[in-house]
């Protein structure tokens, strides 16, 4: 296995991070998907009635192997924020505007937008025996908050919905919420002189699952980060953390690097083609999986709100142990809400 770990830095894709919408916390006014979730591995309590090798198992498969920057979309509160001339020029407002610039800042992880995603992932040949399956839906409510004049700090929540049936042996199925992955980009809103856009801070994993198979219950945290260019249609950068733990009455410590190289084009009429990779390498086990997602999203009006629908198939390149392999499958909305004024 350690001779895989170069696929983390090597391995190239892309995908559409999303953006969020800020508002000032005196004006209501102004601003980061692109936290990457993070998997989460199962943890079997101390008092669990699995023993030996299967108590092993439940320690380490992942449950969550739904990697992290998923498009998300917001609205935009400060065109500053979007960086590069392109991206830079007036952008669009619900119910109105440059369709395209809109569906463009979809594809930005540190955009001015507010959006709240419903991210459906679907996963097979899990557990020891490949016969495990699981359904996670992630909801990802993206905030932006203006600091002052030249910063925002962008949140980014991930809650994970899951269901699954036979990941870990001899317990069926479990259904409930899993660990919470909670992200801040401290963004400067105006792009580098050579049009890159970035964002840093840290990433938190919160001990929220409600079943022993659903969450590690360990605290975590670490650093984040996001970097990106835009310009002629295409959005193309990348996202990274690493979790530690340091609290919690989870069987396995967790020490664990993401990262995502995403690649995304926008067309005229606001088609968007995307690809990425979710690399997760755990650094205890030295185990790591490459899922590699291809996706096609719309962006489309519901009256005057704006929404965008994606759907796209995933291949596990590199499969963890206990993991997912093979093909899996995923589904999202994304809506988009008004910035306060």
């Amino acid at each position: 296995m350690r001779s895989r770990l170069p696929l983390i830095a090597v391995t190239f894709a892309a995908g559409c991070a999303s953006p969020g919408a800020a508002f000032d916390a005196r004006d209501l006014g102004r601003p980061v998907d692109a936290a990457a979730p993070v998997s989460i591995p199962v943890a079997a309590t101390p008092d669990s009635e699995l023993s030996g090798a299967v108590a092993t198992f439940a320690a380490r498969v992942p449950v969550a192997q739904l990697g992290g920057t998923s498009s998300s979309a917001w609205l935009r509160a400060d065109d500053r924020a979007m960086g590069s001339d392109e991206t830079a020029a007036p952008a669009a407002e619900p119910g109105g505007g440059d369709e395209q610039e809109l569906a463009k800042k979809l594809s930005n992880p540190i955009a001015a937008l507010i959006s709240i995603p419903f991210q459906s992932n679907w996963n097979s040949g899990m557990g020891p025996d490949g016969r495990g399956k699981q359904f996670v839906m992630n909801v990802q409510p993206v905030i932006p908050i203006s600091l002052n004049e030249d910063w925002n700090m962008i949140s980014r929540t991930i809650v994970p919905i899951i269901d699954q049936e036979d990941v870990v042996p001899g317990t069926g199925g479990q259904s409930g919420v899993g660990d919470i992955t909670q992200s801040l980009f401290f963004s400067p809103k105006a792009p580098t002189e050579s049009g890159w856009i970035w964002g840093v801070g840290p990433v938190f994993l919160i001990p929220t699952a409600e079943n022993q198979y659903l969450g590690g219950d360990k605290w975590g945290t670490g650093p984040t980060a996001v970097f990106l260019k835009q310009e002629h249609g295409w959005t193309y950068g990348g996202l990274v953390n690493h979790v530690w733990s340091f609290a919690g009455g989870g069987a396995s410590e967790v020490n664990r690097s993401f990262i995502q190289p995403f690649l995304s084009y926008t067309t005229p009429d606001v088609w968007t083609f995307s690809l990425n990779a979710e690399s997760t390498y755990d650094w205890l086990e030295d185990d790591l999986a490459v899922p590699l997602n291809l996706a096609v999203a719309k962006l489309v009006r519901l009256g005057k709100l704006p929404v965008q629908f994606q759907f796209g198939v995933r291949y596990w390149a590199e499969r963890s142990e206990f993991g997912a392999e093979g093909f899996g499958f995923r589904f999202s909305v994304t809506f988009l809400l008004p910035a306060g004024k």
